[in-house]
């Protein structure tokens, strides 16, 4: 037995193979481990070195810093002060300033402010006109001479005529709002400047919103400028609970950002919670509202937007009066609402213009569109690669007479026709307005007659394009259009692999995906999950307005009746 055993031992040469084939190798790595160790211990000895060298210059600079002497806040010497703003701005070219006496006294003060922000018109007859005039009339001048609070009161409440009108002590923030458009007023004596509302409003006309036509509403639509958008939601009409709360984002430029809500309806806590993601943005440029949007939602790795984005004020008055929150950002058109459900991007303001027949028939007729934008190219890749059985026999016959001499399979086919159908369209929202819509009709047109005549692709696979492609331009809502659309091709791969089977695993994996997503603590498939009765009469069907007496229970807002 020893003997069979000792038989299957292998001869001491295979253990020196093997030690040779394992043991030199670790030995190396070993050695080239320390090696590496080694000279990354000298590197960071090399960085101490430099940090200790770094550390003891900024000491040195800080100390032939404190030598100097350096200011942050005014101090009252005209002269001092002066080049203060001069030191932290003075190099811009468009950045002016101009110096003169009060009235007809020695008291020295100047003007700071930037060219094409401020309002000259405004500088020249309400500031420089009141302050250089003669006082003799309206004081003593030896009053004036005292440059103390009397000369400061003075100041603001006789002599400027201007309604924006503030105090700053502070160097860099009053710079801060010279690179705004407002003025600074440096009056010698004066231990802060004065802040002058001068900032030259400029903006388009209040137009129709491109991204949201409309047949029935309102014909208005938000500007780039804040204070214009803000008012559109007042203009609606007389409302002291609608609150609206300034924030500024932007670490390097700054910007300001208003959250909107109906302090009577909204809940306090979706409130605070839309504060709280407003304060963490800290990003040095907010340039538009899709940085906020992209910023502030729950799950960046989703597909699909959890924050709507509208060019309508009545959209987002509407939303509003819900219980939701609007975030309105200066230098861009775009308000956002939050929180949001899939089926808000499904709706359009329309749907409450209407009589509530035709605005649910129109509504069912988007749920189907947003189905066959999703699911029309991958059923039929599946119908035609694994299920040829479940399609009707002359049906069949029909497709396989129109797939006659095609050499790509269907899912070849579906993918060349959809990046042909989505690059058509990309094409035609860049080009110039004039040549951008027909150059999308008769691309596709050329290019399916083309494809079709070529053999390249069937019929039936230029049908099926099309209609889908006609199907996403019904969704009312842009983004959620490019969601469904991104979806489609993953949809095509599942079908192409697993045929009918791989749809419906597709549709599973999707459904379990928006059942965990949420909208700021609200599931993004409400009402169907948790499901509301009473949520149901403004979700797939559009109920009359007589019967939706409640607002939307998973809002949880503070009055939820809106109608008696």
């Amino acid at each position: 037995m020893w003997e069979k055993i000792l038989a299957y031992i292998p001869e001491w040469k295979v253990f020196m193979q093997g030690f040779i084939v394992f043991f030199i190798p670790y030995i190396i790595f070993k050695l080239f481990n320390g090696i590496v160790s080694k000279q990354e211990m000298n590197d960071d000895d090399m960085v101490k070195m430099t940090d200790q060298t770094t550390q003891k210059n900024e000491l040195e600079y800080q100390k032939e810093s404190s030598s100097k002497e350096s200011y942050d806040y005014y101090t009252g010497d005209f002269n001092l002060d002066v080049e203060l703003v001069r030191k932290e701005i003075g190099h811009n070219w468009d950045v002016h300033f101009r110096e003169f006496h009060i009235g007809n006294t020695d008291i020295r003060a100047a003007i700071i402010f930037l060219d094409g922000l401020s309002d000259k018109e405004l500088i020249d007859k309400h500031i420089l006109t009141s302050l250089m005039g003669d006082f003799s009339q309206k004081d003593e001048q030896e009053s004036l001479y005292e440059k103390g609070d009397f000369l400061q009161k003075f100041i603001k409440n006789e002599v400027l005529s201007v309604s924006d009108l503030t105090e700053e002590y502070d160097v860099k923030q009053s710079v801060g709002k010279i690179l705004a458009g407002s003025t600074a007023l440096i009056i010698d004596g004066m231990p802060n400047v004065l802040m002058l509302g001068t900032v030259k409003e400029k903006s388009r006309n209040i137009e129709e919103p491109v991204s949201e036509a409309l047949v029935r509403g309102p014909r208005l639509g938000f500007t780039e400028t804040l204070s214009d958008n803000t008012a559109l939601l007042r203009q609606h009409g007389e409302n002291s609970d609608l609150s609206i709360i300034n924030f500024q984002v932007g670490k390097r430029s700054k910007k300001e950002l208003v959250i909107a809500y109906v302090k009577e309806i909204a809940d306090p806590n979706l409130v605070e919670e839309v504060k709280k993601r407003i304060q963490t943005i800290n990003i040095d440029d907010v340039a538009e509202s899709g940085y906020v949007e992209q910023l502030i939602e729950d799950n960046y790795l989703s597909p699909f937007t959890q924050v709507q984005n509208t060019e309508r004020p009545d959209r987002v008055f509407a939303a509003l009066m819900e219980g939701r929150v609007a975030i309105l950002l200066d230098g861009t058109p775009f308000a956002l609402i939050v929180p949001v459900t899939f089926s808000m991007l499904l709706q359009s303001p329309e749907d409450y213009y209407e009589r509530w027949l035709p605005s649910t028939l129109i509504r069912l007729l988007r749920y189907l569109a947003a189905a066959i934008t999703l699911f029309a190219p991958s059923i039929y890749i599946s119908f035609v690669s694994f299920h040829q059985g479940l399609i009707p026999t002359k049906l069949a016959l029909s497709m396989m007479g129109t797939r006659e001499g095609v050499p790509f399979p269907a899912i070849i086919e579906a993918l060349i026709m959809e990046v042909a159908i989505e690059i058509l369209r990309e094409a035609g929202l860049r080009l110039p307005k004039p040549i951008g819509p027909t150059m999308g009709i008769v691309g596709g047109l050329v290019i399916g007659e083309a494809a079709v005549q070529a053999g390249i692709v069937s019929p039936i696979m230029v049908i099926v394009v099309a209609l889908t492609a006609i199907s996403s331009f019904a969704i009312p809502q842009y983004n959620a259009g490019i969601s469904l659309r991104m979806l489609r091709f993953v949809a095509m791969i599942f079908a192409a692999l697993f045929g009918l089977y791989g749809v419906i695993l597709f549709f599973l994996l999707l459904c379990s995906h928006l059942v965990k997503l949420k909208s700021f603590g609200i599931p993004f498939v409400s009402p169907t999950v948790l499901y509301r009765a009473s949520d149901w009469k403004d979700f797939m069907v559009r109920m009359p307005l007589m019967m939706m007496k409640r607002r939307p229970k998973m809002l949880h807002t503070k009055d939820s009746s809106r109608q008696d």
